[in-house]
């Protein structure tokens, strides 16, 4: 049991975590047709159901997944597994049938009206007397999460914000407060009201469907599961005292020191590959920080459209894909942002702290 609670610590590590599932993430979206089948998708939730009433054996991993401010946001992810299947799947089944020729699920539904009073008016009744079982037995054998009273000399260790507030605080690690609070969330939010505007395709419109907005659905799963979802769990169960990460079944150790050997990208080309110091103008002691930029930001669209989103780009038009391939690369920023923080201790690709600017 030991030798199996080890590994899963091990494969929990955030580089491993996140590797495994944008790996998964990217193999269920290639092969969609084959994990949205229903033997195969009861499978693996089992399996995680499994895997999950094992890890209640384990009085460290019981003592994280019940606490009452944690059971919604277990709850929240066995709902969000289910429905991202159902509704997937019921995409794939219309691609199917429209390949036989055969009408969607949803044109072939009986187009007789129901009125509001009873059929609607019942159902919603139903479902009020169903909440409120709900939240009455969830009242009853979870305590309330009320701490001791607020004292300024005595901050909670870790010190965690709201659980839809995780996402961003986990931010806050790998970018500078104003870009990781205030401009990623704009962009989400402006990204998601651009969407209808820059997929302008009239297929999939009152039905669900895959095949014909495989990239736009992808590119918001991809958004909302792995960079929205996972940074809610990874702050929920697996940040322990001081912002450390623990495993599922690793002790949370306030006294565990990590070694805080985080770098710029200036200080490791200036100071360490060239030995001299850094440069007193932020312009030319952040040149190479603004070249990767510059690089990721105006090569990478030219290279893509004219490769992997070729047909995109052809039927999106220079301004639509250019929005589009704009958004799609802030948010793989985060990522590799990541990815640069845990395997090379980069703290920032661009350091300007007279301005408030680092990335």
């Amino acid at each position: 049991m030991e030798a199996v609670k080890n590994f899963i610590n091990i494969i929990n590590s955030p580089p491993i975590f996140v590797t495994l599932a944008i790996a998964f993430f990217f193999v269920a979206m290639r092969f969609i047709r084959f994990f949205t089948r229903t033997p195969v998708f009861l499978t693996l939730f089992g399996i995680f159901t499994a895997l999950f009433g094992f890890g209640l054996t384990d009085e460290q991993f019981r003592s994280i997944v019940l606490l009452p401010d944690n059971v919604p946001i277990v709850g929240m992810l066995f709902l969000i597994i289910f429905f991202t299947w159902f509704a997937l799947k019921k995409g794939v089944d219309n691609d199917i049938r429209m390949e036989k020729g055969e009408p969607t699920f949803e044109a072939s539904e009986s187009k007789e009206k129901l009125y509001t009073w009873p059929h609607l008016v019942y159902i919603e009744f139903l479902c009020i007397i169903l909440g409120s079982v709900v939240l009455l037995l969830w009242a009853i054998f979870l305590k309330a999460p009320l701490e001791a009273p607020a004292n300024p000399t005595v901050s909670p260790n870790p010190s965690k914000a709201p659980w839809y507030f995780l996402g961003l605080q986990e931010m806050l690690v790998y970018f500078d407060p104003w870009i990781a609070g205030v401009l990623l969330p704009s962009m989400i939010i402006i990204g998601l009201m651009a969407i209808p505007y820059i997929d302008r395709n009239p297929k999939g419109s009152g039905y669900y469907c895959f095949k014909d907005r495989a990239w736009m659905i992808s590119g918001f799963l991809f958004g909302f599961l792995i960079l929205w979802i996972f940074l809610i769990i990874l702050g929920t169960f697996l940040r322990g005292p001081n912002w450390n990460f623990f495993g599922p079944f690793e002790t949370w150790d306030v006294h565990k020191l990590v070694p805080l050997v985080n770098i710029n990208l200036s200080e490791i080309i200036w100071v360490k590959w060239f030995g001299v110091g850094l440069p007193k103008s932020f312009l030319i002691r952040e040149i190479f920080g603004f070249s990767f930029l510059g690089l990721y930001f105006g090569l990478t669209p030219l290279i893509l459209a004219k490769t992997v989103f070729r047909k995109l780009y052809t039927e999106m038009g220079l301004i639509r894909y250019g929005l589009f391939i704009t958004f799609l690369l802030v948010m793989l920023l985060m990522p590799i942002k990541m990815y640069l923080r845990w395997l090379f201790n980069l703290k920032y690709i661009v350091a300007i702290p007279e301005f408030f600017f680092n990335v």
